[in-house]
């Protein structure tokens, strides 16, 4: 099961800043734990997960966590957030999208060429805990801007000035998402249902 921004589940339609997303959380939380209490077994055991599951989090965490260069999480996080703000704000062009995938892509290359990690422990290494979290953000903002990129339209708080105008006939569907191993973003679409639930 999933809530809040991963359930996508658009209570709020387009526009999800700030902390509209916190309806999605309440609501569709509360009826998440309430279809578990109805579908959990007592002592009923989970799925074993596949071995390449662990073996890919593990190598990921070695991989940060032996990282020996020069460059902290710290100094790559400032060069990730200064590229989407000035890049991926609400109101975009099309030329500043694309710079800014560019310039998003030397940031996540600092990541695999530049990356030094101080703390080598596994106990209260916040050095690596934010480190494996900028990897998260890394990955999440590469997401973003191609997915921005891939939409022709100005809906919610993507404000497109190249495409000033909501289009429904077009663009009335969901953007689908993938990061592919090697960095790659591969985008589709899904349906957007459009109901109304009578209520008294």
């Amino acid at each position: 099961m999933a809530i809040g921004e991963a359930a996508c589940v658009s209570v709020h339609g387009a526009s999800r800043l700030g902390s509209n997303s916190l309806l999605d959380i309440i609501v569709f939380g509360r009826a998440a734990a309430h279809r578990v209490t109805e579908t959990l077994r007592p002592c009923e055991d989970h799925a074993p997960a596949p071995e390449t599951a662990t073996e890919r989090a593990i190598a990921r965490l070695d991989r940060i966590r032996f990282s020996k260069d020069k460059t902290g999480a710290g100094e790559i996080r400032l060069a990730m957030q200064r590229t989407m703000q000035r890049h991926c704000a609400v109101f975009r062009t099309g030329s500043l999208l694309e710079e800014g995938a560019r310039k998003l892509d030397d940031v996540i290359a600092m990541m695999g060429d530049g990356l030094g990690v101080a703390d080598h422990s596994m106990v209260f290494n916040t050095d690596l805990s934010e480190t494996l979290e900028l990897d998260n953000m890394l990955a999440q903002a590469s997401v973003s801007i191609r997915s921005a990129i891939g939409r022709a339209e100005s809906r919610g708080a993507h404000a497109w000035e190249d495409f000033p105008k909501r289009d429904d006939q077009n663009w009335l569907k969901q953007t689908l998402s993938w990061l592919d191993d090697d960095g790659r973003v591969r985008l589709d679409c899904g349906p957007v249902i459009c109901s109304r639930r009578r209520t008294r």
